[in-house]
């Protein structure tokens, strides 16, 4: 059985060989980002997954047993996981698995950060809104040739802008290009931080 299987998850072909996975928050699902991925770039094509854990009936994509405190170990799981589904994905609707770049808010940030420090070579650049450390692995990935935009809000109740400015120390360790910016705003994003998403996803160079 496909990895694909195991997700539920909605794929929109686009017309450029550029791929957006886009991964929802907390009691988001498959279908909420999509309008942003389309957004963010006109051509791509989005392929978007629920996340198959629930907590209090709300899908995530790994468990966490507090606000802030992460399962490390379904975490991993997790990563692992995703990451399969992402291969097979790419394999089943034929696309460029080197154009691939996540696009992830809250917790679908933070599984996306959890991916590029387990398996750094699924990613080749992604926007994390509104992310936290996700985990220290055992051995620092190479993330040289990787772009990461990070967005963080300076009043978010949620996610501590000094937990913010761990992940991109952590991921520019490991070689990647990180841009980061801090918005005067919550955990809900701005219209100004998703225009500077959109250029900063126009400038790259996969």
């Amino acid at each position: 059985m496909s990895a694909t299987s195991d997700f539920i998850y909605e794929f929109i072909a686009g017309s450029s060989a550029r791929t957006l996975l886009l991964l929802h928050g907390t009691g988001g699902n498959e279908h909420d980002l999509l309008p942003l991925g389309r957004e963010l770039d006109a051509t791509a094509s989005l392929i978007s997954p629920r996340g198959r854990v629930l907590e209090n009936g709300m899908p995530r994509f790994f468990r966490r047993l507090a606000e802030g405190v992460f399962d490390e170990e379904d975490l991993q799981f997790r990563a692992h996981e995703l990451a399969d589904f992402i291969l097979a994905a790419a394999e089943r609707h034929q696309l460029d698995a080197k154009q691939i770049v996540a696009i992830g808010y809250s917790n679908g940030a933070n599984i996306a950060a959890g991916l590029m420090l387990l398996r750094p070579e699924i990613l080749r650049a992604a926007v994390l809104l509104r992310p936290m450390v996700p985990l220290v692995p055992d051995a620092p990935p190479d993330l040289g040739g990787v772009w990461v935009y990070i967005a963080a809000g300076n009043q978010d109740p949620i996610v501590p802008v000094e937990n913010t400015q761990r992940l991109v120390k952590q991921l520019r360790d490991a070689g990647a290009q990180v841009t980061a910016s801090v918005a005067n705003a919550g955990h809900a994003l701005t219209q100004d931080e998703i225009a500077a998403a959109e250029t900063w996803l126009g400038e790259i160079a996969l």
